[in-house]
């Protein structure tokens, strides 16, 4: 007993070293950015953006999931070309999720963590300048894009807009998440049609938990904010997490307009969110998917919902590319016309004991964009080919030799397959 409660103070004592340390590196580099003048500078309102240059716009009708200011970033180049690009961060789905927001030190101590609650300096480094948002890159076919990031810290896939009120696992009082996802997402279109009103291209795109975003806003973007754009392209990267409870989360949790979460009508609420905007737009717009074949991050996620364990390995990851090969065969049933990035690039990165192994988690915006993955074939190469009219599927042969298309009847029927999962 005494041996137990020995381990036990160390474990915590370990914990907490772990936790300290992990704040210390996340605050050391949000200082590091203002001390060496790295952070993006804020566009003042009524001034210009200087062309290819990222600028903060704080907005003020925005809020962060903690309560704290909300900002998007922009890049001004040619007036015709616009990417509105929603980044991911994490979600929560239900009460446990909504009171364990990300920091440093959780994820140093592998305590749960499972969304960003606001923009702190550290968060623009995985908002620009990497992968697609790169500038001063010749490899870069967006560079002379102009673009609008919406940001993420909400934890509620861009389209909440609610209050919601949880106890604190530490210190026992009542939080509140801001779910104020489409409220944000309501205040950048404001700001990007004032900056960029009559392109005449258009990518939609977003990564990871934006990626849901890309099909659940885009009939808006399309019909209220840039009516007049014929030449549109939508791109969900790394968005698969089913979760038989999405209405139930969408529509009390997260308060989402009636339109979304009457759309959720299984346990695939990328693939439900597709087909209500193919219903809408049919093969006016281009759509792409990407991912890769045994996700590390997605699957644990997945894992979590299923066994509540954040963990992720090789019997867990085999489960999602399950569910991947569903999901693709599902996309290609509602428009033939749906193209594919599958790349298998491997995962590197460690996060804990019990999360590793696996395929990497989003390309668009890592350096794995200018990788070249299948057929010698990069997502920078594909995704500009695809924007010229030239969309292929890349990396089918990654699939276990399955024929997608003959596989639609039988996917997305909203029933978690009875296997490990």
């Amino acid at each position: 007993m005494e041996k137990n409660g020995e381990n036990r103070l160390n474990l915590d004592r370990g914990l907490a070293f772990a936790y300290r340390v992990g704040d210390f590196v996340e605050n050391r580099i949000g200082k590091m950015l203002a001390e060496e003048k790295r952070a993006a500078p804020i566009l003042e309102e009524g001034t210009m953006a200087y062309p290819r240059v990222w600028y903060r716009v704080p907005l003020a009708d925005g809020l962060a999931g903690d309560g704290s200011e909300y900002h998007i970033y922009i890049k001004a180049a040619h007036p015709d070309k616009l990417v509105i690009f929603f980044s991911g961060g994490g979600v929560a789905w239900d009460a446990y999720t909504a009171a364990r927001p990300v920091t440093g030190g959780k994820v140093a101590a592998g305590l749960p963590n499972y969304y960003w609650n606001n923009l702190r300096p550290f968060t623009q480094i995985m908002n620009i300048n990497i992968g697609i948002t790169e500038t001063g890159n010749p490899q870069n076919p967006f560079e002379d894009w102009s673009f609008v990031i919406i940001t993420y810290a909400t934890g509620d896939f861009h389209v909440g807009d609610n209050e919601y009120h949880y106890r604190d696992e530490v210190s026992g009082e009542e939080g509140v998440v801001h779910f104020h996802g489409y409220r944000n997402f309501l205040a950048a279109m404001h700001k990007a049609r004032e900056l960029f009103p009559k392109p005449q291209r258009l990518l939609i795109a977003g990564d990871s938990a934006g990626a849901f975003a890309v099909p659940a806003l885009t009939p808006e973007i399309m019909d209220l904010w840039y009516p007049d754009v014929r030449d549109i392209t939508c791109l969900s990267d790394s968005g698969l997490l089913c979760y038989p409870k999405w209405r139930e989360t969408a529509r009390t949790i997260w308060k989402t307009g009636r339109e979304i979460y009457e759309a959720i009508e299984t346990d695939n609420i990328l693939l439900d969110w597709y087909r209500r905007l193919y219903a809408a737009k049919k093969d006016t717009i281009r759509y792409l998917y990407a991912s890769s074949t045994h996700d590390y991050l997605l699957s644990a996620y997945y894992n979590d919902i299923v066994n509540r364990e954040f963990t992720s390995d090789a019997e867990i990851q085999e489960a999602f590319h399950e569910r991947l090969l569903e999901l693709l065969a599902a996309l290609k049933g509602i428009t033939q016309e749906f193209c594919f990035f599958i790349n298998r690039i491997p995962n590197h990165f460690v996060i804990k004991k019990g999360m590793r192994g696996g395929t990497i988690h989003t390309c668009l915006r890592e350096r794995f964009f200018y990788t070249p993955a299948e057929e010698g074939v990069s997502m920078a190469g594909w995704l500009s080919e695809a924007l010229q009219g030239s969309a292929k599927d890349v990396g089918m042969g990654l699939l276990e030799d399955r024929d997608i298309p003959n596989k639609r009847e039988e996917a997305g029927t909203g029933q978690t397959p009875n296997r490990l999962l």
